[in-house]
């Protein structure tokens, strides 16, 4: 099925590696432009370019820093899709988690996530056409008192995205959103790591706290850049507000 994107210009957050870099190769096989941008691009950036015949580009940045966000819609400006994805909220509990913990990891992905959108969206606004896809987590929904910085940072972003999904519809931009559950990734091993270390004193036995999935297995990163670009093309037109639960039904285990 022709996604209808060919020759977007897609700006991807934290798309040097998982979810991030899954996105960028599937909005690069459709036809896309992609910007990747990340701490580390480079390898990402190559990568692609030497599988698709697109334009892709490598911003490095941090986006916990309010300058590298600005500096990254300066230098993209124009972009027909941005990807919110680039976070690393850490696990652990509200007596283990010190403020400058919650601090550094919301001013990554929930800071981040509002600001960039914020950028963005006025440009949409203007021309009015546009979409913002925010790549959230399941915890926003199903509440961990051991993930309790990434599931109140979730929510709230879970909440952000509703409101404005519903309400930026009327200048012709859509935004939605995306939670994934447990999903194949580094990033998956190191939070099963900090869980292991917390409840059972060792951080080697982190598979012990992925049994039970359903369906039998983590998702895989394609499968959410797959409804990434489903919901960001015209094929999914009518997708504004919404945020979708990628979770095999685990929630209602």
């Amino acid at each position: 099925m022709d996604m209808e994107l060919t020759g977007k210009r897609v700006v991807i957050t934290g798309a040097s590696k998982g979810i991030g870099y899954a996105c960028a190769e599937a909005f690069a096989a459709e036809g896309c432009d992609v910007v990747i941008a990340a701490r580390t691009p480079d390898d990402a950036a190559a990568a692609l370019r030497a599988k698709y015949q697109v334009r892709v580009e490598a911003v490095t940045a941090d986006l916990s820093k309010p300058a590298d966000r600005v500096r990254l819609h300066e230098a993209t400006r124009g972009a027909d899709i941005l990807v919110n994805n680039a976070g690393a909220i850490p696990s652990g509990s509200l007596d283990v988690l010190s403020m400058e913990t919650w601090e550094q990891a919301w001013a990554l992905k929930v800071f981040g996530y509002i600001h960039l959108t914020k950028l963005f969206l006025a440009d949409m606004r203007a021309r009015k056409d546009g979409v913002i896809v925010n790549v959230i987590g399941m915890a926003g929904r199903a509440w961990k008192h051991n993930y309790i910085a990434g599931t109140a940072g979730n929510a709230a972003l879970i909440a952000f995205t509703s409101a404005l999904g519903g309400e930026a519809q009327a200048d012709g931009v859509r935004v939605f959103g995306i939670n994934p559950a447990a999903t194949r990734t580094g990033r998956m091993e190191t939070q099963a790591r900090q869980r292991a270390q917390v409840q059972l004193g060792d951080a080697e036995r982190w598979m012990e706290m992925l049994t039970g999935l359903p369906l039998g297995r983590a998702i895989e990163p394609r499968e959410i850049a797959e409804l990434a670009v489903f919901g960001a093309s015209p094929r999914g037109g009518y997708i504004s507000g919404t945020v979708v639960d990628v979770d095999g039904g685990g929630w209602f285990k």
